[in-house]
């Protein structure tokens, strides 16, 4: 692989991630606005995400997917977009974004796990340690879960699974399916993908969608979900199997780095988190595990 390769997918990574941060911030106002419910929402992600890449895909050399291959792709589009989003989208308003991005951090862990099963990678003492060091940090931030002033939960113990079942469904999605995602165009591949996902959530949100009247909403709102569609879903999910292709499953997992620095800063400095010492503690001590398990792989 060329370095013009490399750097490429580092770019795409890099931009994907930037704007996940970003979205984490923008899903907690879509979901704390209780205009549309989180499946809703999911649905008009997968099926506005959908129909871009099936418009593309008319201006482009028609690839046919192999029929055994199909079965596969719904399985990618169940564990990387259904699972993953839905849990995130529900997590979202029990959680708030800066304890959001230290959760999300974890998924290196994940993709630790999942490259010791699949790459027989061996899994040492130093990594275990840092796991139980971040899983601490994580325990400690469920422990402190706080209430506002006005009486609304701010982080749950349930908003915290919820997002480890994100990060967790998310880094499977990566290690699993990256030979199902190079064997196929980008293009190819995700519209498929954002088809699967539509028919699995339209039966359960069809009714809510037809009754919501998308004319009477704010025009803050219809901004927030054009960005959520085009931006953290059509974008995103057309770098990321680039970054797939391009670079190691590990490297792929590690760009969430940049998540809980840009959901951090742009959640304080609009004023929707603070930061409290128990938090810093928190995201301290899961960083600090991440970091030992990451200089445990450049040593192997």
């Amino acid at each position: 692989m060329t370095n013009k390769s490399t750097i490429i997918g580092h770019l795409a990574c890099l931009t994907a991630y930037l704007i996940f941060g970003l979205n984490i911030v923008v899903c907690k106002e879509l979901t704390t606005s209780d205009t549309i419910s989180p499946l809703a929402l999911f649905t008009l992600r997968s099926m506005g995400a959908g129909v871009l890449f099936w418009l593309i895909s008319i201006f482009r050399p028609k690839e046919k997917v192999e029929l055994r291959d199909l079965p596969k792709i719904f399985g990618a589009s169940v564990l990387g977009f259904f699972l993953a989003q839905v849990s995130f989208l529900f997590a979202i308003s029990r959680i708030t974004p800066m304890d959001c991005s230290i959760v999300a951090s974890l998924a290196p862990f994940y993709t630790m796990f999942i490259a010791a099963y699949t790459l027989k990678e061996p899994i040492s003492a130093q990594k275990i340690g840092g796991l139980v060091l971040s899983l601490c940090g994580v325990i400690y931030l469920i422990l402190n879960s706080t209430t506002s002033q006005s009486g609304t939960v701010e982080t749950t113990p349930l908003g915290v699974l919820l997002m480890i079942v994100n990060s967790l469904c998310f880094a499977l999605y990566l290690g699993i399916f990256k030979p199902l995602i190079s064997k196929y165009s980008v293009i190819t591949f995700m519209k498929w993908t954002f088809l699967f996902s539509t028919l699995i959530s339209l039966p359960f949100t069809a009714v809510e969608l037809i009754e919501t009247k998308f004319a009477s909403l704010p025009p803050t709102y219809l901004a927030e979900l054009a960005f959520m569609i085009i931006c953290a879903t059509f974008i995103t999910y057309f770098l990321i199997p680039i970054g797939q292709k391009l670079l190691r499953p590990t490297l792929v997992g590690m760009y969430t780095y940049v998540q809980p620095i840009v959901a951090i800063v742009v959640s304080v400095y609009v004023g929707m988190d603070t930061l409290t010492i128990s938090k810093v503690i928190a995201a301290i001590t899961v960083f600090a595990g991440v970091v030992i398990v990451s200089r445990s792989r450049k040593k192997e």
